[in-house]
C-alpha cells in the first residue's frame, strides 16, 4: 500500500527562461537570463564563470552580438508547442506542473502601467491547456528572469521601487489567474540571488564597491516583495497556497572533528536563513553574527519587520539535486553541484556533471526541515542531468530511472518519519536548457527534445524509458518504483 497520501502532487518543473523561447515574440522585452551564453565546457573554471559580476558592459556586448550562442533566448520553443507538451504531461498522468510566468513578457520594461495582453493571453491559453488535463498548475512569480529595463533603470532589485514594479505585476497576474491558479511560489532559489546579483536580481556591478551587500541589500528587498505578495495572494484568493522556493543541500561535517562540525553547521544557517525569514517571518538571531563576520551591511526602513512578520509563506519548497561536505581546512578538492559548493564525497557517486548523487540526503533534509519549520514541504526540483541518445527513436535511460527510484524510496521513509510532504516535481520533465551552463545536452527530461547544444534539429518530442516508467509511478501513487 502506498505511504504517499492520497492528493500528492506528482509533476514535473521547468521554468519560462530555459523553455518557452519566442524571446523577442509578441511584445516580450530582454530579460537578464537572456544575455547568458553557452559555457565553452562544464569544468569548475567555466562553472564559477557562471557567479562572476555582470557589467553594462557585459550586457551590450551580449545584445549585440551576432556571433555568440544564448540558448535561453530560443528554450526548447514551448511558446509554440505548449498544447503538445502538456498531452504529454497529462498521458503521464501529472498532477501539477510547475512553471514560471515570464515577467518581461507581461512588463516588457518592467514599470509599464498597461500589461502586454499577447503576453497574458499566452498565459491563458496555457492554464486553459493545463485545466482540460485537470493539471493543477504551480506557478513561480520569478523564476531568475528579471526584465532588463528595470536594471538599467534602478539597478534592479537593488531598488526598493522595484519592490512597488514587482507588487503591480503580482496584482496584473494574480487578478488575471486566480481562478485558475491555487499554488504559487515568489521567488525561485531566491537564495541564489547572495552569489548571481545580476540574474536574479538585475544589479549591475558597474560602481558597487561592495557587491555582496548589495546582493543582501537586492535580498532583502526580495523578502518585502514575497511577503506583500503573500498577503495581496490570501486576500484575493483565500483557497490559494503560497510557498516559498529555495536552493537546498544536505551538508555533512567532513570528520567528527569538532571544527568540521561546526563549518556544517554555520553552512547549514547561511541556507536556513533564507527559510527563516519567509516561513518564520523575521530574520533568525545568528543573522547578526552573520553579517558581522561577513561585513555584511543591510539597511532596514521602517514597518520591514512588521511586513515580513504579516507575509509568512503556507509552505517550504525547494530544490534538491546533491548533498555536500564542509570542512575546517580548505583545498582544491571540491564539488560542484546547483549553485552548491564543497568537498567531494568519497563515499558517494557523481553525474556526468560532477554533482554527487545522495538519495539518503534527501531524507535527513526533508526530517531536518520539517522538525525546524513544521510546515508542508514540497520538493520542487530534482532529477538527473544526464548524457541521453537517441537510437531509432528511443532513449534507453535506465540510470534516470534509477536515480528518481532511489529518491523517491527516500520521501517515503521521510514520509513515515512523519513529514508532511504536498508533492514532487522533477526538474526539466520535458528537455531543456540548462540554467548554470546554457548547453542542451545536459538532459533531465521523461521526453527527448531534438536539439543540440547550437540550437541544430527538428525540435520533435521523444518519449524515454523513464516516461513510462513515471508514468506507473504516477498511476500507483508511488507504489509500484519497478523498471
Amino acid at each position: 500500500m502506498s505511504k504517499f497520501p492520497k492528493d500528492f502532487l506528482w509533476g514535473g518543473a521547468t521554468a519560462a527562461n530555459q523553455y518557452e523561447g519566442a524571446y523577442r515574440e509578441d511584445g516580450r522585452g530582454p530579460a537578464t537570463t537572456d544575455i547568458a551564453q553557452r559555457l565553452p565546457s562544464r569544468d569548475l573554471e567555466s562553472m564559477l564563470s557562471f557567479f562572476k559580476p555582470t557589467t553594462k558592459e557585459d550586457v551590450e556586448f551580449a545584445l549585440n552580438d551576432t556571433e555568440g550562442d544564448y540558448p535561453k533566448r530560443r528554450g526548447v520553443d514551448f511558446y509554440h508547442r505548449y498544447k503538445e507538451d502538456i498531452a504529454l504531461m497529462a498521458e503521464m498522468g501529472f498532477k501539477t506542473f510547475r512553471m514560471s510566468i515570464s515577467w518581461p513578457r507581461i512588463f516588457p520594461n518592467g514599470d509599464e502601467l498597461v500589461p502586454n495582453e499577447a503576453g497574458l493571453a499566452f498565459y491563458d491559453k496555457v492554464f486553459d491547456e493545463l485545466k482540460k488535463y485537470n493539471i493543477e498548475p504551480l506557478v513561480s512569480l520569478q523564476h531568475f528572469e528579471v526584465p532588463l529595463g528595470l536594471a538599467y533603470k534602478q539597478n534592479g532589485w537593488l531598488s526598493r521601487e522595484t519592490i512597488k514594479d514587482f507588487d503591480f505585476y503580482v496584482k496584473t497576474v494574480v487578478d488575471r489567474y486566480k481562478d485558475r491558479v491555487k499554488y504559487w511560489l515568489t521567488f525561485n532559489e531566491i537564495n541564489v540571488i547572495t552569489m548571481t546579483g545580476f540574474m536574479s536580481g538585475g544589479i549591475f556591478a558597474d560602481g558597487i564597491e561592495d557587491l555582496k551587500s548589495a546582493n543582501y541589500q537586492a535580498l532583502h528587498h526580495q523578502f518585502l516583495a514575497s511577503a506583500q505578495a503573500v498577503k495581496y495572494i490570501h486576500k484575493v484568493s483565500p483557497d490559494a497556497q503560497v510557498g516559498c522556493m529555495i536552493a537546498m543541500s544536505q551538508t555533512y561535517p567532513e570528520t567528527c572533528n569538532p571544527l568540521d562540525a561546526q563549518e556544517a553547521m554555520l553552512n547549514e544557517q547561511k541556507t536556513n536563513y533564507f527559510a527563516d525569514v519567509q516561513v518564520r517571518g523575521a530574520y533568525p538571531a545568528y543573522t547578526k553574527r552573520l553579517f558581522k563576520d561577513e561585513n555584511i551591511k543591510v539597511i532596514f526602513e521602517p514597518g520591514d519587520e512588521k511586513l515580513l512578520k504579516e507575509g509568512k509563506v503556507d509552505f517550504l519548497s525547494f530544490s534538491y539535486y546533491m548533498s555536500s561536505v564542509s570542512a575546517h581546512s580548505k583545498d582544491k578538492d571540491n564539488a560542484v553541484g546547483n549553485m552548491m559548493f564543497g568537498k567531494k564525497n568519497p563515499y558517494l557517486e557523481s553525474s556526468d556533471w560532477g554533482w554527487q548523487i545522495d538519495s539518503i540526503g534527501l531524507r535527513i533534509l526533508l526530517n531536518r526541515l520539517y522538525d525546524r519549520y513544521q510546515v508542508p514541504l514540497f520538493i520542487v526540483e530534482n532529477g538527473l542531468g544526464a548524457h541521453d541518445e537517441l537510437i531509432d527513436g528511443q532513449v534507453h535511460d535506465d540510470y534516470r530511472i534509477e536515480y528518481l527510484r532511489e529518491h523517491i524510496k527516500e520521501m517515503e521513509k521521510a514520509i513515515e518519519d512523519g513529514v508532511e510532504l504536498m508533492g514532487y516535481t522533477t526538474w526539466g520533465c520535458i528537455d531543456l536548457i540548462s540554467a548554470s551552463t546554457s548547453e542542451m545536452s545536459k538532459r533531465y527530461g521523461f521526453v527527448y527534445v531534438d536539439q543540440d547544444d547550437q540550437g541544430n534539429g527538428t525540435l520533435d518530442r521523444y518519449r524515454k524509458d523513464s516516461f513510462y516508467w513515471y508514468k506507473k509511478v504516477i498511476e500507483t501513487n508511488g507504489e509500484d518504483l519497478d523498471s
